[in-house]
């Protein structure tokens, strides 16, 4: 019996004996043959992936999506599956000559050149990406801060064994990559590698066919437009620069969006930049707990990304859509006039319209472009002479002409030195002190005068001799306060840049003019009076200075906002309302002069805009204005300014073009706006471009 059991005994042992040998073999196996030697005992690593934030859409006054996300894919690089796979650098080095081939680039931020003679791009680079590069370096112990580009490569090749029968340049591509990826490894926050956003179906293909050990498809969005129009104000999106990068790390923002990533996109212009504390989401991180081999153990958020908010904008699409076709079609028939015709040679224009509390309608420039297409033209575009990136109803300063008038009426009843029955006497000719004659129109261009002219009568056939001799009377230290005080000179307020302009005073001359030529004359002031001397301003100005008369001296502040809510439309985060920035009280008497003078432009056949507007169903105040370029510069600029309805008014209108000849040619395009906004039947409005323009 004894004897048996010592049988079994040794039986159990051999068998166990056998099981252990068994698990040796296959732990040596996996551990020392399938891994070629590698003895790293971590059999799982934990990454952490950027989870991009959608960032909040942009939509017009009544609630239509003008920027939008759609949703696109991006291929990101696990380091730690890369670099535990039997050949990282083959399946790097295929991966940069597929895209070679293909023309794609991709994401990368190695600070050397990418050909030889290699040479340091760290001027290029921000703060935190040079701090980036001097923990790489510290990591590897046999370089200094002190190394060469070109040794710093050859140190490279050898530390990541790169084959010697690469070229230098295909060594470079390829250890940019892995200095990406070795940035990962080592403990400096970054999530895994972002290799490629917004693949397209082909590359995504092409790509996934050479089954590179750890590249993942992650979903992620990008920006999409639903309109062609309003692009100079909507703007775009970019990477941030490094400038922009070290601004986001020190401006205060609305509270959880201050933690901007490096390669995170902003707003670059337009509303896209203007409110880019609001669009702009707060980004999620997710972590994943993988295998050497990339099979996910476990992933979980923290945080969760939160979406941008929405901004809801003061344009009316209808009225944008309206106003930027009326100006190409404008361009169109006026660059189609025989050389030498008024008006053949214009160039640019723009048109803005407000409502009477400041907010924007409509903001058009023309040349435009299409945002759809921006980044693929974009090289075209600054080549173009008309110069199609320019706002020009922010960004571009032009004198007012004529449509000054009427504030230099309302100038003259404020400070008493006219009210609505005074009369000067047009005798075609003004003397200046020096001898110098100046001439109204009507005496240049027919021989006779308008005789007796009242404030209104002079609005409205716009007699430049009447305001020559009002300024003199009045003289500049009572007009330009009042002037200031209608918005010349001042900026707007509107979110976006725009330029200040410049009041025709002593001060402006004496910073436009070098010393000697900046005494400002009286030559200077009278001719100051009609729009022209050193008066420039922007078509935004010129809107909410007739918006500031219809609204009898009280000047808002222009503005593009309406609201601010969440993501899902459940919480309202912002309302604007309306702020006033001055007030300049216009009498009673004041303004029903200024009124009955711009009606008169636009409904009487006195008046220089009676072409368009003598049988328009809906009365309104206007005004025409035409600035002279210089006798060898080409045609006048024409302006035009009105607000409607006349007695009780709704929205203001402002139009300028850059060498269309007079400012009764701009009044179409205000035209084409009130049709639209008073849905005026087109048999009640029958004057068309090509009848007006002939």
């Amino acid at each position: 019996m004894e004897r048996i059991t010592r049988f079994r005994a040794t039986i159990l042992l051999m068998l166990l004996a056998a099981l252990i040998l068994f698990l040796a073999g296959r732990l040596y196996y996996l551990q020392i043959i399938e891994t070629g030697g590698r003895v790293d005992n971590t059999t799982t690593f934990t990454t952490v992936t950027r989870v991009k934030a959608a960032r909040g859409s942009i939509s017009d006054r009544d609630g239509n999506v003008l920027v939008g996300n759609r949703a696109s894919y991006d291929l990101v690089i696990n380091h730690y599956v890369l670099t535990n796979s039997d050949d990282p650098n083959t399946s790097l080095y295929n991966l940069v000559k597929l895209c070679e081939e293909l023309g794609i680039e991709y994401t990368e931020h190695f600070p050397v050149t990418r050909t030889a003679p290699f040479r340091y791009t760290l001027d290029e680079a921000s703060s935190t990406w040079k701090g980036y590069f001097q923990t790489f370096l510290e990591s590897r112990g046999s370089l200094d801060s002190d190394v060469t580009a070109p040794l710093l490569i050859q140190e490279l090749r050898k530390s990541y064994l790169i084959p010697e029968e690469w070229t230098d340049e295909e060594a470079r591509a390829v250890l940019g990559l892995r200095y990406e990826l070795s940035l990962r490894a080592l403990s400096t926050g970054l999530s895994n590698f972002v290799f490629l956003t917004d693949v397209t179906t082909e590359q995504l293909s092409a790509i996934s066919e050479l089954n590179i050990p750890g590249m993942n498809v992650e979903s992620s969005t990008v920006r999409e437009y639903h309109t062609k129009y309003a692009a100079h104000v909507l703007g775009y999106v970019g990477a941030m620069s490094p400038s922009q990068w070290e601004y986001y790390q020190t401006v205060d923002h609305v509270e959880g969006v201050d933690d901007y990533l490096m390669d995170a996109e902003v707003g670059q212009a337009g509303f896209e930049e203007a409110f880019e504390e609001y669009l702009h989401g707060i980004d999620g991180w997710r972590y994943d707990t993988v295998t050497s081999d990339g099979t996910v153990i476990e992933s979980w958020y923290d945080p969760a990304p939160i979406a941008g908010s929405n901004v809801e904008i003061t344009l009316d699409m209808d009225l944008q859509q309206a106003g930027e076709d009326a100006l190409q079609e404008l361009f169109a028939i006026l660059n189609a006039k025989e050389e030498g015709e008024d008006g053949q040679d214009a160039e640019g224009g723009a048109l803005v319209v407000m409502d009477m509390t400041g907010q924007v309608l409509t903001c058009a420039s023309y040349p435009t472009y299409d945002l759809n297409t921006f980044f693929e033209n974009y090289d075209l575009y600054l080549k173009d002479e008309r110069n199609p990136l320019l706002n020009r109803a922010l960004g571009a300063l032009y004198p007012p002409g004529s449509t000054f008038k009427p504030a230099m009426i309302v100038a003259g009843f404020h400070n008493g030195i006219i009210n609505s029955e005074t009369i000067i006497e047009d005798k075609g000719e003004w003397e200046l002190e020096d001898g110098l004659i100046l001439r109204c129109l009507q005496y240049t261009n027919y021989g006779n005068t308008h005789g007796d002219v009242t404030p209104a009568f002079a609005l409205t056939v716009s007699c430049n001799y009447f305001f020559y001799e009002l300024a003199d009377r009045m003289g500049i230290s009572l007009s330009d306060p009042v002037v200031q005080a209608l918005g010349f000179g001042e900026k707007t307020g509107v979110e976006l840049y725009e330029e200040r302009g410049y009041r025709a005073n002593q001060e402006t001359k004496s910073l436009l003019y070098n010393t000697g030529y900046d005494v400002f004359t009286i030559g200077d002031r009278i001719t100051a009076s009609i729009g022209q001397s050193d008066h420039l301003v922007t078509p935004i100005q010129l809107c909410n200075y007739i918006t500031t008369i219809a609204n009898q001296g009280v000047r808002y502040q222009a503005t593009f906002l309406k609201r601010v809510v969440t993501a899902d439309y459940s919480q309202l985060i912002m309302n604007q309302t309306p702020r006033v920035e001055n007030i300049l009280p216009i009498s009673d008497e004041a303004y029903a002069t200024i009124k009955e003078g711009m009606k008169g432009v636009a409904h009487t056949y006195d008046g220089t805009a009676w072409q368009t507007f003598i049988s328009y169903p809906i009365e309104i105040c206007a005004k025409t204005g035409t600035a002279q370029t210089g006798f060898f510069s080409g045609s006048d600029h024409g302006a035009f300014i009105c607000f409607a309805p006349a007695d009780n008014p709704e929205i203001a209108i402002a139009v300028y073009g850059e060498k269309a000849g007079h400012g009764s040619t701009m009044a179409q395009v205000a035209k084409a706006i009130l049709d639209v906004y008073f849905a005026v039947d087109e048999e009640d409005s029958t004057e068309t471009f090509e009848n007006l323009l002939g």
